[in-house]
């Protein structure tokens, strides 16, 4: 059915089926886990784990049940915090900070004081005791590697805006401000000024980016958190902060713009057409234009490639809920053929960030 056309029940139809999904994923034989050097296993595809794959679809069903006030919906999330309190507390590293945006709300939701402990332990945690590169980004620390002195564009999504989050919610500006910080430092040193694009890592071990790979989700996350951060610290007009941000957000759409393909996709490798066609990312792009549309933080020329890309996530889901055309998990690549080689599979997180597009399409429809 055609995005356009479609009522407001039949996307809530489609975004419960992309939660039913996304709740029963798994990986029964362990063929997506990550193998750490003491024997470990992280599950990087199933949903009741803790770690960030998890943490964007409870991020997307809170915002779709703050929209809708399905019950079921925050029951699921509910539950998800209970089952995982009574496992061992899981490691702090960037990627399992993510939990904590959807926690901050939820605490505000149900006033349950049992999750106090945690927002305030793991916001002092990441303000204080989180490693940090040269001039102080948020090393991008995951299960089983510290990334030395690496920044990476996902860190602003699972790392920056939970703190922002927590700040304002414990009364905490300090938190806030850093987090205004993490955004300039990283903007140095991952935005590409020759596109406008975003490079998906940089090292201070040699200062250079990598492959200066301009990747497709990296690019998607700065395209999520930048409106996301702006509209939750509701930063005065004239703000410098906000303005480099919003500027640097309208240089990303631009460049997106001209490589959207006409499918409604991008390639896992945004200026490499013969990069493969990645709909997680093209999800993120469209939540974080609409919403960018919305909030008036750009102009209304880039709805139409928003809209664009919520057609092409629609057209990817299949019947059972499935997102297509999701590339699975990537670490930092050293060559351009790294990115194209990453396999092509279902996870969590395409169908966690069609979620998030499609419930922001839902304002389209008020």
């Amino acid at each position: 059915m055609i995005a356009t056309r479609m009522h407001r029940h039949d996307i809530e139809q489609t975004i419960d089926l992309l939660i039913d999904n996304l709740v029963n994923l798994n990986d029964p034989d362990g063929t997506y886990a990550i193998p750490l050097a003491d024997g470990r296993k992280i599950d990087n595809k199933s949903f009741n784990y803790w770690e960030w794959t998890a943490g964007v679809g409870l991020y997307g069903m809170m915002k779709y049940y703050k929209l809708t006030k399905k019950q079921a919906v925050l029951d699921i999330i509910v539950k998800w915090f209970e089952d995982q309190f009574k496992e061992q507390p899981v490691e702090k590293n960037v990627n399992t900070m993510v939990q904590m945006l959807t926690m901050a709300y939820l605490y505000e939701e149900t006033g349950n004081p049992t999750y106090l402990p945690y927002l305030e332990s793991w916001g002092d945690w990441l303000y204080h005791d989180m490693p940090r590169t040269k001039d102080g980004g948020i090393q991008h620390v995951v299960f089983g590697s510290e990334n030395h002195h690496q920044l990476w564009d996902d860190t602003l999504m699972m790392s920056v805006l939970p703190l922002a989050k927590i700040g304002l919610l414990l009364g905490k500006p300090e938190y806030v401000e850093e987090a205004k910080k993490q955004f300039l430092v990283h903007i140095k040193y991952l935005f590409d000024k020759k596109t406008g694009l975003w490079f998906h890592g940089w090292t201070f071990e040699g200062n250079h980016n990598f492959a200066e790979a301009l990747w497709g989700r990296g690019n998607s996350w700065i395209t999520i958190a930048i409106p996301e951060f702006l509209d939750l610290v509701e930063l005065p007009a004239g703000d410098p902060v906000r303005q480099v941000l919003i500027d640097t957000l309208e240089r990303q759409l631009e460049a997106l713009q001209a490589c959207q393909n006409e499918n409604g996709l991008w390639h896992t490798l945004l200026l490499d057409p013969s990069s493969y066609v990645e709909a997680s990312c093209t999800a993120g792009f469209g939540f974080g234009t609409l919403k960018a549309v919305r909030k008036r933080y750009v102009g209304k020329k880039y709805k139409e490639m928003g809209l664009k890309a919520v057609e092409a996530v629609i057209e990817n889901i299949d019947e059972t809920g499935e997102l297509k055309h999701v590339s699975a998990g990537t670490a930092m690549g050293e060559t351009l053929d790294f990115y194209k080689q990453i396999p092509v599979t279902a996870m969590p997180y395409g169908q966690s960030m069609a979620i998030l597009c499609l419930v922001e399409y839902l304002y389209v429809k008020l």
